[in-house]
């Protein structure tokens, strides 16, 4: 399928009911504090097609970071009071920490929310990116930018169910491996419901 064909596919995916997902789709048992309260936040999945081939730009955040250091994600934050709505927000991110201008992004739809365990609902903005740009990663922020096929992502064989050990009990967690990226958890979990829906 060349890139144009997998830009459909996507924009026929959107018209299917997804489901919200969360960091606890696989760990049930998770017992959450009442009076959770959640916060809104906003992701940009920008698919670029201008190398020929439909790919997914990823970030690698900040070893330095206090919170996910070193992992794989979007970008993406926290929705600010002068966002006037989620997709503002994931477009001002990705201005941030990317260096993306918010014209060259065709925003194709929102998916589902996720919530995470960091008491986020992140919303999921996916985005067709036809013009390239210069990518300038966000000093501090992020320690690299880099992009996958998105055939590969939206290969439901390539994910995986693996866990680790978090607050003394075994927690399941989705990864899709790409050479050298492991990308795990949150990210992984919304790229999944992404591949289920183009799958359907």
């Amino acid at each position: 399928m060349n890139a144009n064909g997998e830009i459909t596919s996507l924009l026929a995916a959107l018209q299917t009911q997804g489901r919200p997902s969360s960091d606890f789709d696989l760990n049930p048992d998770v017992e959450l504090p009442e009076g959770r309260k959640l916060r809104n936040a906003a992701v940009l999945i920008p698919v670029t097609t201008y190398s020929g081939r439909a790919e997914v730009i990823l970030t690698k955040r900040a070893s330095s970071l206090k919170h996910h250091p070193g992992q794989i994600a979007f970008p993406g934050g926290k929705q600010d009071e002068t966002d006037t709505n989620l997709a503002q927000t994931a477009l001002r991110e990705s201005w941030e920490e990317i260096g993306l201008p918010p014209e060259n992004a065709k925003i194709l739809g929102e998916l589902e929310p996720h919530e995470t365990v960091t008491a986020f609902t992140v919303t999921p903005i996916l985005a067709h990116i036809e013009t390239p740009f210069t990518i300038v990663p966000e000093p501090g922020e992020v320690d690299e930018v880099f992009s996958v096929p998105l055939s590969h992502l939206m290969d439901t064989r390539q994910y995986a169910v693996e866990y680790r050990l978090w607050r003394g009990a075994k927690r399941k967690y989705y990864t899709v491996p790409y050479g050298p990226y492991y990308i795990w958890g949150a990210t992984a979990r919304m790229l999944r419901a992404l591949a289920d829906r183009v799958a359907q």
